[in-house]
């Protein structure tokens, strides 16, 4: 039964359940990102229901933002692209409600945290969970400063999805742990985000570090593009995060090919 952690009750988290649902099957959940508005809000819309249809268990939908900082390229020129066609932050929640209305898939948004201020925590909470939204990852947001996001997520229900690196000191996994709600996102290197041809050796000590502080699940992002690094770190982690590779299979071939590459990718999630 998927329970919450250090509770025995059973788990309300959609990015828990979906993740644990994986477990079950023998296998690492997949974790699919797309830039809402890239190259249009239906079209992005279209690709996380081929990502959910084609293997992804979570959907990580990104907010353009106009100075990104952990970004690389290939997410940046997307994002750039639905920024100059008009996208704005409204838009992310018409992107979950027609992903979450046609599919299963726990999607979350990830965001810097200037937007959700900007809206404000409690309407932006509100209209994510409206849309159907599993919760938020917040790349730029440190628990010591989330007090306004920690209690809108728990008015709303919403996953806190916190980053942790391989710079992460004990101290700062366990707040971040603990702060944590759905899963812990370990950056498996430190820079920003493109496929690589290899993954870190870092990820795996990062992982076993969240593990150490409590971390029931924790899943692993930056650089996967195929299903040989997918392979490498289901052996360990509980879940795949991949970004830049999807994000190029949209610029590249649209949605059909966001569907092949899915597919590809979820050969590897299996533990061996």
């Amino acid at each position: 039964m998927t329970t919450e952690r250090n509770t025995g009750k059973p788990a309300t988290s959609k990015s828990a359940i979906a993740i644990d649902k994986a477990r079950a099957e023998g296998r690492a959940a997949l974790i699919g990102y797309l830039p809402a508005g890239y190259p249009s809000v239906e079209e992005t819309i279209a690709a996380g229901i081929a990502l959910a249809r084609n293997g992804a268990d979570l959907i990580e939908i990104g907010i353009p933002y106009s100075d990104p900082v952990m970004d690389g390229p290939v997410i940046q020129a997307a994002t750039t692209e639905a920024l100059a066609k008009g996208f704005s932050v409204r838009q992310v929640f018409d992107v979950v409600a027609g992903i979450t209305s046609q599919t299963d898939a726990a999607v979350l948004v990830m965001t810097y945290w200037n937007p959700v201020v900007r809206m404000g925590v409690d309407e932006f909470s509100r209209r994510l969970a409206e849309a159907g939204g599993a919760g938020l990852i917040t790349p730029d947001l440190i628990p010591d400063e989330a007090a306004e996001w920690m209690d809108a997520s728990e008015k709303y229900g919403l996953d806190r999805v916190f980053l942790v690196a391989p710079s992460s000191t004990p101290e700062r996994m366990r707040r971040t742990v603990d702060a944590s709600r759905g899963f812990v996102y370990a950056v498996s290197i430190m820079g920003v985000t493109g496929a690589r041809s290899s993954v870190s050796s870092a990820a795996e000590d990062v992982v076993a570090a969240a593990r150490a502080a409590g971390a029931e699940r924790v899943c692993v992002g930056l650089g996967v593009s195929t299903a040989e690094q997918v392979s490498e770190i289901a052996a360990y982690a509980d879940g795949v995060i991949v970004g830049s590779a999807l994000v190029a299979a949209v610029r590249d071939g649209g949605v059909d090919a966001v569907a092949q590459l899915t597919k590809d990718l979820s050969t590897g999630l299996t533990r061996k």
